[in-house]
C-alpha cells in the first residue's frame, strides 16, 4: 500500500539537491546572463507549495529564524570578503571606498527617504526604515563583481571598492534601522544625542576596534604561534569560529558585528598575507556563503510566490525603480567627483549597488522589533526592488565584469608594449 512521503526523507533530499546544485550551476552558468541567485530564486517561485498552509510573506519575515539566518548569511560573507582585501589601509588606497561611504551613503538614504516620504506618502519613520534598509550595497549577492580570491589579481579599483563598500556600509546602516524603528514608536520621543554617541559613534567604533584586536589575534594564532600555528592544519573551517568570536565579542559589548567581523578578516589577511592558509579559510567561507545564500534565495522565491508583491502598487513600482536605477547612480556618479576615476571603473561603482540579503535582514530585524501600520507596504516595495536587483545585476554583472577585465588587460598590455593599444 502507498504511503504518504515522510518530511523527514524529503528534506534531506531537498537540501542535498540544493547543496548539489550550489557547486554545480555557476559552472554552467559562467557564460550566460544569469547567476546563481536568480537560478535559486525561481526554485523558490516554482516549487511553492501552493496547496499547502505556508505562511504569508510577512509571517515569514516575522519570524526570528529567518532575521538570524539572513544575519548568519551575512557575517560569513563579510569574513569571506574581507579575507580577499589585498591593500593596506591608507586614505589615498581606500579613498573611493571612502567617498561611498562618507558621501554615497548618507546622501543615498537622505534621497531615498525624501522620495518615500514626499512622492509616496510614506511616514518618515517608514521613509527611513525604506532608505536605510535599501541604501547599502549588498555583500552576498556581489560575488561577480567583487574582487578575486587570495592570491590572484585583484581586479581594479572598482572590484576593490565594490567589496569593501559591501563590507562596510551594512554595518553602518543600522544605526538608521535602529533610529527608524525609534521614530515609529507611539510614544515618538526620540534622543538624538543619545542615538548619534551610542548607535553610532560607540558601536562603530567598538566594532572597528575589536574587529581590529580579534583579527591581530587570529593572525597571531595562524601564522605567529610556536609550533601550533592553526595554519598548519589547513582547515578552512577555522573561518566560521573566526567569525562568531569576532560577532559576539562585540555584542556581548554593545557594539557593531557587521563592521567587527569585516574588519577582524581584514586584519587577518594583513598579518601574512602571501600564505596560502588565507585561501582556505576565504574558500571555505565562501561555500557555506553559496549554501545559505541559495537557501535564503529560495525561501524569498517562495515569499514572492505566496503574494509577496501583492500590496506592491504601479506607484511603488516606479519608486521602486527609481531608487534603483536613478538614485543609487547619479548619488555615487557625484559623490565621486574629482577622483580621477576612468568613466568606465566610476560607472561600473556606480551601477552595481546591488542590494539583496541584507536588505532582507533589515526587513526582517525590523519586523520582529517594531511595528508599523506601514510594514505591509515597505514589505512590498522592498521585494520588489531586491527582486528588480537581483535580476537586473545578476544578469549584468557577469558579462559587464569579464568585458571590463577584458579591457584594462588589453590597456595593461598597451602600456607594456604588447599588441593592444585601448
Amino acid at each position: 500500500m502507498w504511503q504518504p512521503l515522510d518530511p523527514m526523507a524529503v528534506l534531506p533530499l531537498g537540501f542535498g539537491i540544493v547543496i548539489l546544485l550550489t557547486a554545480w550551476l555557476p559552472l554552467v552558468l559562467r557564460r550566460l546572463p544569469l547567476s546563481l541567485p536568480i537560478i535559486a530564486l525561481g526554485i523558490g517561485y516554482f516549487a511553492y507549495p501552493r496547496s499547502w498552509a505556508v505562511p504569508p510573506p510577512e509571517a515569514i519575515f516575522n519570524r526570528g529564524s529567518f532575521e538570524h539566518l539572513t544575519e548568519f548569511v551575512i557575517l560569513i560573507a563579510l569574513m569571506g570578503s574581507g579575507l580577499r582585501i589585498e591593500r593596506n589601509f591608507d586614505w589615498h588606497r581606500w579613498r573611493v571606498t571612502a567617498r561611498m561611504l562618507i558621501l554615497a551613503m548618507p546622501l543615498t538614504i537622505a534621497a531615498i527617504a525624501l522620495l518615500g516620504r514626499m512622492t509616496g506618502g510614506l511616514s518618515w519613520a517608514s521613509a527611513l526604515l525604506l532608505a536605510a534598509a535599501l541604501a547599502p550595497t549588498d555583500p552576498v549577492l556581489a560575488a561577480d563583481v567583487q574582487v578575486g580570491a587570495p592570491g590572484r589579481e585583484e581586479g581594479g579599483e572598482a572590484r576593490f571598492s565594490l567589496t569593501t563598500e559591501a563590507g562596510l556600509n551594512d554595518g553602518l546602516a543600522f544605526p538608521f534601522v535602529v533610529l527608524a524603528l525609534t521614530l515609529a514608536e507611539p510614544s515618538g520621543n526620540t534622543d538624538w544625542i543619545h542615538w548619534f554617541a551610542y548607535e553610532f559613534v560607540w558601536k562603530l567604533v567598538c566594532g572597528a576596534a575589536i574587529g581590529l584586536a580579534t583579527g591581530r589575534f587570529f593572525g597571531w594564532l595562524s601564522f605567529r604561534l610556536p609550533r601550533l600555528e592553526l595554519s598548519k592544519t589547513g582547515d578552512g573551517l577555522a573561518a566560521v569560529g573566526m567569525t562568531f568570536i569576532a560577532y559576539a565579542i562585540t555584542q556581548l559589548l554593545h557594539g557593531n558585528g557587521f563592521i567587527a567581523v569585516f574588519v577582524a578578516a581584514v586584519a587577518l589577511r594583513a598579518t601574512d598575507r602571501g600564505h596560502d592558509y588565507h585561501s582556505d579559510l576565504e574558500g571555505f567561507s565562501e561555500q557555506i556563503e553559496r549554501i545559505l545564500m541559495v537557501i535564503v534565495m529560495i525561501i524569498f522565491g517562495g515569499t514572492i510566490a505566496a503574494g509577496g508583491l501583492q500590496g506592491l502598487t504601479w506607484h511603488d513600482g516606479a519608486i521602486g525603480l527609481a531608487i534603483l536605477l536613478l538614485v543609487r547612480p547619479l548619488v555615487a556618479w557625484l559623490s565621486l567627483a574629482g577622483l580621477g576615476l576612468p568613466a568606465l571603473a566610476r560607472g561600473v561603482i556606480c551601477f552595481f549597488g546591488i542590494r539583496g540579503l541584507g536588505t532582507l535582514y533589515y526587513m526582517a530585524y525590523a519586523s520582529g522589533h517594531g511595528s508599523s501600520p506601514e510594514m505591509e507596504r515597505l514589505l512590498a516595495l522592498t521585494s520588489f526592488v531586491v527582486l528588480a536587483s537581483v535580476m537586473l545585476h545578476g544578469a549584468s554583472a557577469g558579462p559587464v565584469m569579464m568585458w571590463v577585465d577584458r579591457r584594462r588587460a588589453a590597456i595593461r598590455r598597451g602600456r607594456d608594449g604588447g599588441p593592444a593599444s585601448a
